[in-house]
């Protein structure tokens, strides 16, 4: 049988790539491996935190030809690249890579090397991402969004959340509280700010899997009404809360935040956790203006909602996050949330940020699926996870470095002679749970 013989062109050409791009960073530990399985190290005299595996000739082309977020996001995903080790510790170093200016020369000489290599692309399951119709922000469309990104498996979700399914961030007492623990605590620290008492109706928009409404129920008494647009999501809560026996006080609708119906007198308190992000610049004022229509005076709106850093641009070309995770989410920044919530009447009686619980919450997200990765591309597939992994990871170094921000707000309806009907002081928010 004849020897197949592979040029060298192709690896002396990427090695010298790897030497001229990262030959200077020396400051984090870690390892490149060739497709032919030798390596190149940052730092010969430590372990890699991680190491990028090029799969084929051509992946370095893949990567760097056209360098964005999205073009380095897809060549993970199909596989042309792949990362061992921390996922995390890879973000700095794509940042800088991203970041850096290179001269005109340096393009030039770049682009020549990186068009020699071969154009071969390892794409198995390629797509373009999310395919939504119809005009954005609408309900039809909305529901589209979510359902892309939420009616996975369940058992997928389960795989790397807490044992409660609560996907948003956690609130950790000390850096060392587990994952179970802290959700517990975020969720019982909600219900704290929101005073909530027993017999008070609650609205949860966009409850997820029913976390929220089912430990306000069970350790505060009130009645509560969830509503997500996730199928998947209402399935499971409606199953948890009937096995828990709080059907007479708890229920999760499938249902548009524009399309709810306050009681009498109005909803008591409101909140949204994780849900803002879907809402959208242009839908802003409705959105504070339908909560301000469904809560009674006196009432109080917490929204937990993640914020771009005021200096940083939501980009409106197609980004790796909008194509492959969450199609038409938008981030603003908190004072574009304030102004909107003010606009619509309310008074903004605290604000506290969240960033550095959101980035370990992430964390262990992370860690969880990698522990689970085998059974996590059983319950989706292989891009499912990729995507998951690529995602979380960068979401964890983006609260890192301040590019995002988690905000709850407390926001009141004032009765109409002004009146809080609020305490002077937060001490009962920090009571033992």
């Amino acid at each position: 049988m004849a020897t197949v013989q592979v040029s060298r062109a192709p690896l002396e050409i990427s090695k010298s790539i790897v030497h001229s791009l990262f030959g200077s960073f020396r400051d984090i530990p870690f390892a490149i491996r060739y497709w032919d399985g030798s390596e190149w190290r940052s730092q010969l005299e430590s372990a890699p935190l991680f190491t990028v595996v090029l799969k084929h000739p051509g992946a370095l082309r893949q990567m760097l030809l056209n360098p964005s977020d999205l073009t380095l996001g897809e060549a993970y995903i199909y596989d042309d690249f792949d990362i061992e080790g921390d996922i995390i510790a890879v973000m700095p170093i794509a940042d800088r890579l991203m970041e850096h200016r290179f001269s005109p020369i340096e393009q030039a000489r770049f682009a020549a090397q990186l068009l020699s290599l071969p154009n071969g692309v390892n794409i198995t399951q390629a797509t373009e991402g999310a395919q939504l119709h119809g005009r954005v922000h609408s309900r039809g469309r909305d529901r589209q969004a979510i359902s892309y990104h939420y009616d996975r498996s369940n058992e997928f979700y389960r795989l790397f959340l807490d044992r409660q399914m609560v996907y948003s961030c956690a609130y950790f007492p000390t850096p060392e509280t587990s994952l179970d623990d802290a959700q517990t605590a975020k969720l019982d620290y909600i219900c704290r700010k929101l005073r909530l008492r027993p017999g008070e109706t609650l609205l949860d928009i966009g409850c997820g899997w029913g976390g929220l409404v089912m430990h306000a129920v069970r350790h505060y008494g009130v009645k509560a009404l969830g509503i997500t647009l996730s199928t998947n999501q209402a399935t499971y809560a409606r199953e948890q809360i009937a096995a828990a026996g709080l059907g007479d006080q708890c229920q999760v609708e499938i249902l548009d935040y524009r399309d709810v119906q306050a009681p009498r007198g109005g909803f008591d308190k409101i909140v949204s956790v994780g849900m803002f992000e879907h809402v959208g610049s242009a839908r802003l004022r409705t959105y504070f203006d339908r909560v301000w229509h469904l809560l009674r005076p006196g009432g109080v709106f917490l929204n937990h909602g993640i914020a771009l850093n005021s200096h940083v641009s939501w980009a409106k070309v197609k980004s790796f996050i909008t194509t492959y995770v969450f199609p038409d989410g938008e981030l603003m920044p908190i004072s574009t949330t304030l102004t909107a919530a003010e606009a619509a009447g309310f008074e903004v009686r605290d604000v506290e940020s969240l960033r550095e619980h959101y980035a370990l919450t992430l964390r262990h997200w992370v860690h969880n699926l990698e522990t689970h990765q085998a059974e996590a591309r059983q319950n989706t597939d292989e891009l499912t996870y990729r995507v998951w992994r690529l995602y979380m990871a960068g979401s964890s170094h983006a609260f890192v470095t301040g590019h995002n921000n988690l905000y709850q707000s407390l926001l009141l309806k004032p009765y109409t002679n002004g009146a809080s009907g609020l305490p002077i002081h937060r001490d009962d928010w920090y009571r033992q749970a």
